[in-house]
């Protein structure tokens, strides 16, 4: 009944005013959702048009850098910047994608090159042993702290020792021309252009295998050494120099056995099934020192190719030794390879080959009383 007289209402000469009006209502609104439509299609051109790489800090970026997203300890996603090496070799690095091959594809050395190096240096020291210490760039106290201590060891029971920093980009202009005075001073350092972080420790590790492999492959042994350790040398040469020691495919250390990917997002030592699908770690060596002969950094390297990529470095060298068919090897004495000795006893530090510390000046103080004459 109500419809009924809206309906003849509607219909009655009365309401012609009323018609007029819904006409006039009815084209505003087609032109008002037109002006939307408008402005919606010129902000989405206008942001197109922002992202190409058209201003200086898009040049800068996509000239050196591939950005990729990678998991991250604390939040879903952080930003994995990798060398854009497009330009001088196509087939290389993939631009714009996350597949999990380019994961594994940026971590490879190729995609990076030496902007600090001491190329001639193992043609000039002829070391039996390299000692090559991952450290950020900032951290001079701890580089200070080695070159004062184990690192200015240059001879250990009559073999040739060079100890050699490796570091990733700087945070800026002024910070790179202090390394680069520091590296002038003192000739030990090697600079790879990746950006420096924790979740870039695999890069780092493989871009240390990959100095190994080509700057100095007549090196009988070498050692990834983290920068906050204590290194016992001469316990050290005394396991290299043994003569059950193995002269190739042999790397030692902490062994690390059975352990499972911590899939919990939350953690630093999260890993994604899609960057490692198994549940546990082939056997590793503890990334706080381990020790090789000088033969496996090139296989290393090699048969990355073909091993995914993940950001746990020592877990990854295991990965890639395990595709090698080589098998980590227990150390004669496991414990001269201590993640931590407790409190300081000299007696202690005499007998270890590894451990860590608190500071560089803890370093400092402890190799002074190692060393003191008794």
């Amino acid at each position: 009944k109500h419809w009924k007289g809206f309906r003849d209402l509607s219909l009655g000469p009365d309401t012609a005013p009323h018609r007029c009006h819904i006409k006039k209502g009815f084209i505003l609104l087609l032109t008002f959702a037109f002006l939307l439509t408008a402005v919606a299609y010129l902000s989405e051109l206008s942001l197109k048009i922002a992202v190409l790489p058209d201003t200086l800090y898009e040049k800068v970026i996509r000239s050196y850098y591939v950005v990729i997203g990678y998991p991250s300890p604390s939040e879903n996603q952080t930003i994995f910047l990798a060398p854009n090496r497009v330009q001088q070799s196509p087939t290389q690095v993939p631009t714009q994608t996350t597949d999990i091959s380019v994961h594994h594809h940026v971590a490879h050395p190729s995609n990076y090159h030496f902007i600090l190096d001491e190329p001639d240096k193992c043609s000039q020291w002829d070391p039996f042993l390299v000692l090559m210490v991952p450290v950020a760039p900032q951290q001079v106290d701890a580089r200070n702290a080695i070159r004062s201590t184990w690192g200015n060891e240059s001879s250990v029971q009559g073999k040739a020792v060079l100890t050699l920093f490796l570091v990733g980009l700087t945070r800026g202009p002024e910070a790179q021309q202090q390394l680069e005075e520091e590296s002038r001073q003192h000739r030990d350092l090697v600079q790879s252009n990746f950006v420096d972080s924790y979740f870039n420790l695999t890069i780092k590790t493989m871009v240390i295998m990959d100095w190994l492999a080509t700057r100095c492959p007549q090196a009988s042994y070498a050692m990834k050494v983290d920068s906050d350790m204590y290194i016992g040398l001469e316990n050290l040469m005394s396991l290299l120099l043994a003569p059950n020691t193995p002269r190739q495919n042999y790397i030692t250390g902490y062994l690390m056995w059975n352990r499972p990917v911590v899939r919990n997002k939350n953690s630093k030592w999260y890993v994604s099934e899609e960057l490692y699908p198994e549940p546990k770690y082939p056997t590793y060596l503890l990334g706080m020192g381990y020790v090789f002969s000088n033969d496996l950094p090139e296989k290393i390297v090699e048969t990355s190719k073909k091993v995914n990529a993940f950001n746990i470095e020592d877990a990854y060298v295991g990965a890639c030794l395990k595709q090698l068919g080589v098998a980590p090897s227990s150390p004669p004495n496991p414990s001269q390879f201590r993640a931590y000795l407790g409190r300081y006893k000299r007696e202690d530090f005499l007998r270890v080959i590894t451990t860590i510390l608190g500071s560089p000046q803890q370093l400092i103080d402890i190799w002074k009383d190692v060393k003191r004459p008794t």
